[in-house]
């Protein structure tokens, strides 16, 4: 496979069908976004951490690239009129948000409970998941808007909205497993 292909120098690039659009249309952005958020859970996951959260991590890695591909793909070319499917493209299923909801509920078990909202850090791989947490809900964000303008997969929806809730539960978790302070954020009083 030819990394180059010049097809996308005057600032247009292929979905998946083959439909051309510029580079900056919202569909890109949402999965040139989860792209990023797919590189940072990469991070997270290089790190020193425990292995049932990295096995967790690569099981989400592979679902963003389906998350990707349904975002990728032009809505009026992945289905024939007669409904059935053209393009054989993978689908994000009611276990893969079950999965992170049971994952979240386990870790969940093991802190304190939440009293304050906290401040991202307190070690660099709890920064790590707290960026990776802000990059999907940034994804988040452009599937929305995506999905007003060209209506979309709504589990594509659910499984972003859900994977920023586990990455903040996550990143509990490795600052309780790493022993770092988890700052309470105080509103300063008036």
């Amino acid at each position: 496979m030819k990394i180059y292909t010049k097809t996308g120098d005057k600032g247009t690039t292929a979905l998946f069908g083959g439909t051309r659009v510029p580079k900056h249309h919202t569909r890109i952005e949402s999965y040139g976004t989860v792209d990023e958020l797919n590189s940072y859970i990469g991070l997270v996951r290089d790190q020193d951490i425990d292995s049932r959260s990295k096995e967790i991590l690569i099981h989400i890695q592979n679902k963003l690239f389906t998350v990707g591909a349904i975002l990728a793909t032009d809505p009026e070319k992945a289905t024939l009129k007669s409904g059935k499917e053209r393009l054989n493209i993978p689908k994000i299923s009611e276990e893969d948000i079950s999965l992170l909801e049971r994952e979240m509920d386990v870790m969940n078990d093991s802190l304190p409970q939440m009293t304050h909202f906290v401040l991202p850090g307190g070690h660099t791989t709890v920064s790590y998941c707290h960026i990776a947490r802000c990059v999907c809900r940034r994804a988040e964000r452009l599937a929305t808007l995506l999905h007003e303008q060209e209506p979309t997969d709504e589990r594509v929806l659910m499984y972003l909205n859900r994977l920023s809730d586990y990455l903040f539960v996550l990143a509990r978790k490795l600052s309780h497993d790493l022993q770092a302070d988890e700052v309470k954020w105080i509103p300063e009083k008036l």
